[in-house]
């Protein structure tokens, strides 16, 4: 009986050890509903001493039902050698994130002339030290990660399809250049593991939430979501990245994702407001977090609000996906926006100036005078309630 009890525990335990490493940081159902992410660590971490204890356990009993059992219970015990193998293998070399997503083997840039993305593509993109660089959506979100160089700046751009959240830090840790694979995802959002620390890092906000440097954040680097084409008319000079052939195939299952039209349950926008996988633009500035509705963006084209005490205006280009979100104050002035749709320009209220875009004054009294950018994210809003859990929504006054 005792042999049999440590047999069937150091079983159970194997199997739950190399299950759970894998489950509880993977999409599996039910995964990512609970603050299980410290468990999946320490198996993580001690997941070698645990198959030694477990094989302890059951090495004597094994070979002794080996020698003297019957038949049957051979067969049994030979069955159940056998799927552990096979456990073994998919939840070693399958379902692991980083077995799943590679990194680009061939990192190809292209100017605008010689571009081959459509330029009505979705990117996350970044100015840094007067050079810019574009990584569209429907790349990165296959490989979750890019790490690049911009204007001799090291970053790491990266995005998560299944909360829709695109952003760039730099890869320093500690004041040491790191290299981050793929670990799994928290909460439905992925996970990055530093080779020296191997503390893992999340992807929408850049926090350590588990290992040595748990509690640490990456530094965010400014970036912008919008369509490939606005960019260039705002970077002329800038870098796209461009598709590496060998992942033709995962780029193609991303087709639609820009427009939230893909296929996939965990990745397709819905065009109601506020569900799980509503789109939302969230922004924050000095510790403060606000939503706003994509389905009211669309409608009201510039949304004029405050944040706090922060004069804020949200502005959605005529392509209708590339926005922008500003401070919207110059020179303590409060300003408020309109779009005027006869002279077919952006103006503001107070004074009558004309804005570009980008929040450059190219007309009026306040000519040259420029708005002050906020960091803003286009997101599904089940993701944004996750990751801040306090902030404030905008509803349009009716």
């Amino acid at each position: 009986m005792p042999k049999t009890f440590l047999l069937v525990t150091g079983f159970l335990l194997l199997f739950a050890s190399e299950i759970l490493r894998v489950y509880f940081i993977m999409p599996f159902p039910g995964s990512q509903l609970h603050n299980t992410i410290d468990i999946a660590y320490f198996i993580g971490k001690y997941i070698f001493l645990l198959r030694f204890i477990c094989l302890l356990l059951i090495i004597v009993p094994l070979i002794a039902l080996f020698k003297t059992g019957r038949l049957w219970i051979k067969i049994l015990l030979s069955g159940t050698i056998l799927f552990y193998l096979f456990i073994f293998y998919l939840f070693n070399f399958k379902f692991l994130a980083d077995k799943m997503f590679y990194q680009p083997r061939n990192k190809l840039f292209a100017t605008a002339v010689d571009n081959t993305v459509d330029t009505n593509k979705l990117v996350i993109a970044a100015s840094i030290h007067g050079q810019a660089k574009a990584y569209p959506i429907e790349i990165i979100g296959y490989h979750h990660q890019v790490q690049d160089t911009i204007g001799g700046e090291p970053v790491i751009v990266t995005y998560c399809t299944v909360c829709r959240t695109g952003a760039v830090f730099s890869p320093f840790v500690n004041n040491n250049y790191e290299h981050f694979r793929l670990v799994g995802m928290d909460h439905f959002n992925a996970m990055f593991e530093d080779e020296k620390t191997k503390t893992w890092w999340r992807q929408v906000n850049g926090e350590a939430i588990a290992g040595p440097l748990k509690g640490n954040n990456l530094t965010e680097l400014a970036s912008m979501q919008m369509r490939l084409g606005s960019w260039i008319r705002e970077y002329p000079r800038t870098l796209i990245l461009q598709p590496d052939t060998l992942f033709k195939s995962e780029y193609d299952d991303l087709s639609g994702y820009d427009s939230g039209t893909i296929k996939g349950s965990l990745e397709k926008r819905d065009s109601a407001s506020w569900n799980k996988k509503s789109w939302v633009v969230g922004i924050v500035e000095n510790n403060f977090s606000k939503a706003y509705d994509w389905n009211d963006l669309v409608k009201e084209k510039i949304i004029n609000d405050s944040l706090h005490s922060t004069p804020v205006v949200l502005i959605l280009e005529n392509d209708g996906v590339t926005f922008h979100a500003f401070k919207s104050v110059v020179e303590g002035q409060k300003l408020q926006f309109t779009w005027n749709d006869s002279l077919r320009i952006l103006q503001d209220r107070n004074t009558g100036s004309t804005w570009t875009w980008n929040g450059i004054c190219t007309n009026g009294i306040l000519k040259n005078k420029s708005l002050t950018s906020i960091q803003s994210y286009q997101e599904f809003w089940h993701s944004w309630q996750t990751f801040h859990p306090n902030s404030l929504t905008f509803a349009v006054k009716k």
